[in-house]
């Protein structure tokens, strides 16, 4: 797998999120832990998570895998990015050293023959993973026989913006391509994305209202490393927040939870195995 993922990168057709990540790391606190474990109370409607089994797939940074095993779970972490996969054993290293209720693996969502022997978890995770994979509906399709009947799944998938959601995917490419312009499109996309609202910070007297409030709504996450994730985030896929909710009703899935972005966000989904279709 390590291989076939140094081959994607090397020809440009995978970001390595992993190196992203291990950045991250380095600003990794409290506060962000907090966040993070905040965000899955609120979304997943649970206080706490003892007896509960949860699984992360893509766990990036790991931490959200921290999170859901400091709030009580029997957490299970897997990535396609060694890098990645690095990340997560570095926060098992640090907080839950040689704890056997935390497992974390390589492995791909796209691969069912690993997957099927995971077996089944209350909660399945996957916030912005499954749309860079190179196959959306697949992976969406694949995570299905995770989720205990009565258990929950909480993912998050690009919004389709139609003619945005086009460019982007070019400037993914290109980053991607030519390593030589990672810094202009940066600089470049922060400008695109946030000139209006830092225009309006500086009318109001304000600056640095617009990046303070995007700490404060990054669920733990990095303004910075999440703008970096965003333009070099390939392979890249998006789709209509409707789209999301009547396969999964067709599977058997009940919606429970729904925050829809407006823009070129995610929209984040948690959904309930109610065991028929509906």
């Amino acid at each position: 797998m390590s291989q076939q993922h140094a081959l994607e990168v090397s020809s440009g057709e995978r970001f390595e999120f992993g190196r992203n990540w291990a950045a991250f790391l380095k600003h990794l606190d409290d506060r962000r832990i907090h966040d993070a474990e905040q965000s899955l109370i609120e979304m997943l409607e649970m206080d706490n998570f003892k007896g509960k089994t949860f699984v992360d797939i893509g766990s990036g940074s790991g931490l959200f895998s921290l999170a859901a095993r400091r709030l009580g779970a029997k957490v299970r972490s897997l990535d396609y990015d060694p890098q990645s996969v690095e990340c997560t054993r570095e926060l098992k290293r640090r907080y839950f050293d040689n704890d056997p209720d935390w497992v974390v693996e390589s492995g791909s969502v796209l691969d069912t023959t690993y997957l099927a022997k995971l077996g089944q978890f209350d909660i399945v995770y996957s916030w912005g993973v499954l749309h860079h994979t190179g196959n959306l509906w697949q992976a969406l399709e694949n995570v299905i026989p995770l989720v205990k009947e009565g258990g929950k799944l909480y993912i998050a998938i690009y919004n389709d913006q139609g003619g945005p959601s086009r460019r982007w995917l070019v400037v993914k490419k290109f980053y991607n391509q030519y390593p030589l312009l990672h810094m202009p499109l940066l600089l470049a996309s922060a400008y695109r994305l946030y000139w209006r609202s830092m225009l309006r910070d500086l009318l109001y007297l304000s600056p640095g209202a617009t990046f303070r409030q995007l700490r404060e709504n990054r669920r733990g996450m990095s303004v910075w490393r999440d703008l970096v994730d965003w333009v070099g985030g390939y392979p890249f896929e998006v789709s209509r927040a409707e789209d999301v909710f009547h396969f999964y009703r067709k599977h058997g899935f009940v919606l429970t939870r729904l925050i829809t972005d407006g823009g070129l966000g995610c929209n984040q989904f948690v959904l309930l195995n109610v065991g028929k279709v509906l």
